[in-house]
């Protein structure tokens, strides 16, 4: 495909360090592909979608996280039924420079500076997609600086992708089980129990086998998939707040109000009037 260049300063605002959007993806391939003059970490958060990057052909689907290079020109096609909704998130290039020349021995030849054909990509699952979307949501509801730019990124490869790599060898096959399982409404529904239930396991061995693979409790862990089941639905119906909560489990509205609010920064409601928006309409 033929490239053009997008250029960063289009996109931000006087004294942003960088810009995010959140959006659904075109079911149509663009006429022409596109690098860049920044670098970029872009999100699937629901849907699949083809990319077309550096003259290879990917199908990528939910939790797919990637680290973008300047050079690398891509190009993207939503499924025509499920659609595509996408976070990316833009950085200059000296906001990277500024990254590298601070934690360059730890993050050498990954992320931003891997140096394959293809950019740096993980596929994230359960607890690290549900943080992955926190931070996120928090990103673009704060001041866009430099300093809240590092604090995404360090967020994101300290307690996302460094844990994946230490515990994806060994996490129990029973633990990686019950976290499957545990995404079927009809099992977080029931909160810890349910996540009991599938582990066939003890509460206190499950709470220790969480704390260990997933750095959070088991309460945590099924609040984390009820708060990001739940957000999606405030986006994709129009249904009522509090048959939403009913549905998650939550039939305490105030509790459900508390917990979503802990995850994503914002009520129920405002998110779901934020999403209805344009992301790249201007306040």
């Amino acid at each position: 495909m033929k490239t053009q260049t997008f250029r960063i300063e289009t996109y931000l605002r006087p004294g942003d360090a960088s810009h995010v959007a959140h959006k659904e993806l075109s079911k149509r391939w663009a006429e022409l592909a596109h690098d860049h003059d920044y670098y970029e970490v872009f999100l699937i958060e629901h849907g699949q979608t083809d990319h077309w990057i550096n003259g290879a052909r990917q199908r990528l689907g939910r939790g797919h996280l990637a680290f973008v290079r300047p050079s690398d020109a891509h190009a993207f096609r939503a499924d025509a039924r499920q659609g595509c909704r996408i976070f990316n998130i833009m950085f200059r290039a000296e906001t990277v420079a500024h990254f590298r020349a601070r934690y360059g021995p730890e993050i050498a030849g990954r992320f931003f500076d891997h140096t394959g054909p293809l950019p740096d990509a993980h596929d994230l699952q359960d607890t690290g997609l549900g943080i992955t979307l926190r931070l996120l949501e928090r990103l673009m509801h704060s001041p866009l600086t430099l300093a809240r730019v590092e604090e995404f990124l360090l967020a994101l490869i300290n307690q996302v992708l460094a844990p994946a790599d230490l515990d994806s060898h060994r996490m129990p096959s029973w633990l990686s089980q019950a976290c499957k399982a545990l995404r079927q409404p009809a099992v977080f529904r029931q909160g810890t129990a349910g996540f009991i239930a599938v582990a066939g396991r003890s509460h206190e061995h499950l709470c220790r086998s969480c704390r260990t693979h997933l750095g959070v409790t088991p309460s945590a862990h099924v609040n984390q998939i009820r708060a990001s089941y739940a957000a999606e639905r405030l986006v994709r119906t129009q249904d009522p707040i509090a048959q939403i909560a009913s549905e998650v489990g939550m039939d305490n509205i105030g509790h459900f109000y508390r917990v979503f609010r802990s995850h994503f920064g914002t009520t129920p409601r405002a998110y779901r009037l934020s999403h209805q928006k344009d992301p790249f309409e201007r306040a």
